[in-house]
């Protein structure tokens, strides 16, 4: 229970499901790009990341000095389901 109670507040915030959404729509994304058309700063644009990649929400990649962001693949299917809910 205390997962999904987890889960849910990460969701409740409304730049998450923006980053959430624009990485459905988007292969992946660097920190500055997310930024740029979520209209946030990099500073808190670093920390949603940090919490969706620590939910397993997203995966990370380094590439060309770059942490590059994309949903996992490999997300549960509950969780696949609660996601999809919250973006439409």
């Amino acid at each position: 229970m205390k997962h999904w109670t987890i889960i849910f507040r990460a969701l409740a915030n409304i730049n998450r499901l923006k980053i959430i959404k624009l990485l459905v729509k988007e292969e992946s994304l660097n920190v500055s790009d997310i930024a740029d058309k979520i209209n946030i700063s990099i500073k808190a644009t670093s920390k949603h990341l940090i919490i969706l990649n620590n939910l397993n929400i997203l995966e990370s990649d380094g590439k060309h000095g770059h942490v590059f962001y994309k949903l996992n693949p490999n997300l549960p299917s509950d969780i696949r389901k609660i996601v999809k809910l919250f973006i439409q």
